[in-house]
């Protein structure tokens, strides 16, 4: 990237540029200022300054007539950043640090040294003889006493006299010229600028760009480990600025596609273990038929018509579980894809919960265990798809019978969770289930047999999770020792159910 096009580049010229813009104005109103004082550097008013030039050239021309002022002047008030001039009788012009001055104060002094010498004008007769008393050498209108203090000084231009004689004037300018001041401050302003730009520079990319460009490095190098494969890298988001705000919604970014990625990786596992799992489901009963007809299938084998018989039924119960293991792979693929359409319906529970124990009745016979059931008042009917609600109790019903012990009783109730929900609950009196199983007990094809020896297929509580959580409802279960409850918590008005069809 080139330099120009970088963003610190282009701050920190903006800065410098505005910095040395708002000095130029400073040293501008400065100027400005200090010229619309007119006070001079010794702290003078410009009345008072002409005043102390013009009695010290009128004690120079009294110690020497012939003495040269403009050097004079040029080396005594060169320091003066209040600029006058000085108007001989003989017409000469003595100016100090400005050559320029407005025309008005030049007739003004002009018109001053026009006027009469108060002591012996041009047309008065000499007297011979005696001298008459000596009068005072200044005029009504020349005394020191009209210049006394303060602003009286603007009033007119300063008077030179020598022998009682008015051989000049001092003019002072009320304010200095602006370009006069401009011109003597601008080394001066141009040098303390210079440091300041420089400082200022050194500081604001200290304290401004510096931290900034860190921390921006860092989100930078962090995007770059993420980008490569980094799902860790975080950049620091430390402060409450614009940069931390980015750098906050970049690990926001950043903490979900690592969650996305981990959650792809746990799908990705969970379907190379279905794919295990279901290989292994299909081939048991597959390699069991293959095995018994095969020896059926021996010309040369003997089997008298008792073991065939038993061959052929092995063969057909295999068949069988075959048959229910692709029937439940086939309803979960339509439960979890939303391919098969759910018929609502409000389906009384009392109906339900007997088609569960007359579907049942043969194996709770065979297993010695007692069915009963209850319905608490205001849970006797749920809004469902019938078939649907009735293969999610019938696989908890026998998943109970397949652990009861002889002698228990397995329970099937219905109660009003709330006012908008009803619970069914599946109750066994079995050995329970390990605490470390029950997080994983409604995966597919897991089986607790270190607990619970199992002879299913391990999709039945995953199917009856399916269902109920395609109702809108939910399903949990608790267990201990010598109890087991399954609860399924139906909403009593099922709302934006994916494919649900009205009754």
């Amino acid at each position: 990237m080139k330099w120009y096009r970088s963003l610190y580049w282009r701050i920190a010229l903006g800065v410098v540029a505005f910095l040395a813009a708002m000095l130029v104005v400073q040293a501008m109103l400065f100027v400005w200022a200090v010229s619309q004082s007119g006070r001079s550097a010794p702290g003078q008013s410009p009345g008072r300054l002409g005043m102390t030039v013009a009695l010290d050239l009128a004690n120079l021309l009294e110690r020497d007539a012939n003495a040269e002022l403009a050097p004079y002047v040029r080396e005594q008030y060169a320091r003066y950043e209040h600029p006058f001039f000085v108007m001989m009788r003989d017409g000469r012009l003595i100016t100090s640090g400005s050559d320029s001055f407005p025309e008005p104060l030049l007739r003004m002094a002009r018109a001053r040294l026009e006027r009469r010498d108060p002591l012996r004008p041009d047309n008065a007769p000499r007297f011979e003889g005696p001298r008459p008393p000596r009068q005072p050498p200044f005029g009504p209108d020349d005394r020191p006493e009209r210049f006394p203090r303060g602003d009286r000084f603007e009033r007119g231009p300063a008077p030179i006299f020598v022998g009682g004689h008015l051989v000049g004037v001092v003019v002072v300018p009320p304010q200095a010229p602006f370009g006069f001041l401009l011109g003597r401050y601008a080394p001066v302003l141009t040098v303390v600028a210079g440091a300041v730009l420089i400082v200022g520079t050194i500081l604001t990319s200290l304290m401004i760009f510096g931290p900034a460009r860190r921390r921006l490095r860092s989100l930078e190098l962090a995007a770059r480990q993420l980008g490569a494969g980094d799902l860790t890298a975080r950049a620091p988001d430390r402060g409450g600025d614009e940069i931390a705000a980015v750098a906050s919604a970049f690990n926001a970014m950043a903490d979900d596609l690592a969650a996305r990625a981990e959650a792809l990786a746990a799908s990705d596992r969970v379907r190379r273990q279905l794919l295990a799992d279901v290989s292994h489901e299909l081939n048991t009963p597959v390699t069991a038929m293959r095995g018994y007809l095969e020896t059926l299938s021996m010309p040369e084998l003997p089997l008298d018509d008792a073991t065939r018989a038993r061959y052929l039924r092995i063969v057909a119960d295999e068949t069988a579980r075959l048959e229910r293991l692709i029937g439940d792979l086939l309803d979960l693929a339509r439960l979890d894809g939303g391919g098969s359409a759910l018929r609502m319906e409000r389906v009384p529970v009392a109906d339900l919960f007997a088609r569960v124990a007359a579907r049942h009745e043969r194996a709770y016979a065979d297993a010695g265990v007692a069915l009963q059931t209850s319905i608490d008042a205001g849970a006797d009917t749920i809004v469902g798809d019938r078939d649907r609600l009735e293969q999610a109790v019938q696989n908890l019903a026998a998943n109970a019978i397949r652990y009861a012990a002889r002698g228990s009783t397995v329970r099937l109730a219905a109660r009003a969770a709330s006012t908008d929900a009803v619970t069914l609950t599946v109750e066994d009196e079995g050995p329970g289930i390990d605490p470390r199983h029950l997080p994983h007990i409604f995966d597919r094809f897991y089986k607790a047999e270190a607990s619970r020896p199992s002879g299913g297929s391990g999709l039945g509580l995953s199917i009856a999770k399916a269902i109920v959580e395609r109702h809108g409802g939910s399903i949990a279960v608790r267990s201990r020792p010598g109890r087991t409850i399954f609860e399924l918590t139906f909403p009593r008005r099922p709302t934006s159910i994916p494919g649900a069809e009205g009754s």
